[in-house]
């Protein structure tokens, strides 16, 4: 599993810092928050691990100026269940789990376990469920998503997180994913990590 610290990474698109994304991962406890650099939107996760690193619990909330929608999950069984509570309404919803019970809530830290834990199943190559958790509306969908290791060090991987999408991650050699660039153009860089 990827190492407890902190993290924070610069969401560039089209030369421009757009957002920037903090992440704590502590013993069974992973919080993230995504600030727009307009200051507009407002997306944080908090997530509680199991001793695999599996998410198990997940609370999620956003917000877009007087907007905000707050979700509330638990992976059980071969499901992950919960509600999303918007505008006074509640919606329940449900996503299949797939076999690693993976889950993706739309943030780089997030992609930085899935291949943590493909790594320490030794696989090269991955494919499988991932539920992945939308950072708008904050509904979960079941996607099939492609990892796969491209240099002999394990440091390099192409990152297809649904048909027609791709992603290069580098890691460094410590584990931490350090650069994200998807086929749009929009680059995710590792600019402070403070492990523990």
């Amino acid at each position: 599993m990827i190492r407890q610290g902190r993290y924070r990474y610069e969401i560039v698109r089209g030369g421009e810092t757009v957002a920037v994304e903090e992440a704590e991962l502590r013993a069974g406890e992973l919080l993230c928050v995504r600030r727009s650099t307009d200051a507009m939107s407002r997306y944080e996760v908090r997530a509680s691990l199991d001793a695999e690193g599996r998410i198990v619990r997940l609370l999620a909330r956003y917000s877009r100026g007087p907007f905000s929608r707050s979700a509330t999950y638990e992976a059980g069984g071969d499901f992950l269940r919960g509600s999303v509570s918007a505008m006074g309404a509640r919606t329940v919803e449900t996503a299949k789990l797939g076999r690693f019970r993976e889950i993706d809530a739309g943030m780089v830290v997030f992609k930085a376990l899935i291949i943590s834990h493909a790594r320490e199943r030794g696989q090269a190559r991955w494919t499988g469920r991932v539920t992945l958790i939308d950072p708008n509306t904050l509904t979960p969908s079941s996607i099939k998503q492609t990892c796969r290791q491209k240099d002999e060090s394990g440091l390099l991987w192409s990152y297809e997180p649904r048909m027609g999408d791709s992603e290069e991650i580098r890691l460094d050699e410590t584990g931490r994913l350090v650069t994200l660039t998807d086929n749009r153009g929009t680059v995710a860089r590792l600019v402070v990590a403070a492990q523990e």
